[in-house]
């Protein structure tokens, strides 16, 4: 289902926006997509950490975009005041040969070109700056990335789950990246967080966040348990 945000070149949109994204790690559904890039996009400079929210999902696009780039189809989403560009963040355009052919045909008349004219130093130089650039991104790794959606339950209802939420949080790793979370009730006054993390699959095993992190001291004092509830390639 499409969503709509109002300009987000102004504080009202961006409060908006920030609000939107308190339970959220992306704009629609539990992995980056263009609906993201066309938000990201709409978003002229990176927001104030006022906005706790917007800020930190703008900094994991950017992060995303810098890595490997965003592939997600998305919902559909609308920005008022603002020109819709994601797909040209998302896959750059490549040069058109047959329309740089075609250039060169309609500049056959100009006396200023020289097409039969020995390469320059300058054409020299950045046609060897294009081969390389070309050969370097043949050579690039392609990073493998998951989103994550977790259950942690607490031991009672006595625990303190802000304190909780803050222990979790406080796992750092190499390619872990916490995202939004939320209370959800479980019975008898019990309520466990579910919180969404993006990974880095060669860096992080999840098995291995739950096993020696989550559930291992300090923080098994306030964990019980935690499950995996969803589980997605991006």
């Amino acid at each position: 289902m499409a969503v709509s945000f109002s300009d987000l070149s102004s504080a009202a949109g961006l409060k908006k926006l920030d609000e939107y994204l308190l339970t959220r790690s992306y704009i629609t559904g539990y992995q980056a997509s263009k609906d993201d890039l066309t938000v990201y996009a709409a978003i002229a400079k990176p927001p104030s950490s006022d906005y706790v929210n917007v800020s930190r999902w703008f900094n994991h696009i950017d992060a995303l975009l810098r890595i490997s780039g965003v592939s997600g189809e998305g919902s559909g989403v609308t920005i008022e005041g603002s020109a819709l560009v994601s797909d040209a963040i998302a896959t750059p355009p490549a040069t058109d040969t047959k329309a740089v052919a075609a250039d060169d045909d309609d500049d056959d008349d100009d006396d200023d070109v020289d097409l039969f004219g020995e390469e320059t130093e300058e054409e020299k130089k950045a046609s060897e700056e294009r081969a390389a650039a070309a050969k370097a991104a043949g050579k690039k790794k392609v990073v493998g990335k998951s989103s994550v959606v977790l259950d942690i339950k607490p031991w009672d209802d006595e625990t303190d789950m802000k304190v909780l939420e803050e222990k979790v949080r406080s796992v750092q790793q190499e390619g872990l990246l916490w995202g939004a979370s939320k209370l959800v009730p479980v019975g008898y006054g019990i309520k466990k967080l579910q919180i969404m993390i993006t990974i880095v699959d060669d860096l992080v095993s999840v098995d291995s966040l739950i096993e020696d992190y989550l559930t291992a001291e300090p923080i098994n004092e306030y964990v019980q348990s935690v499950d995996i509830v969803a589980f997605n390639k991006i």
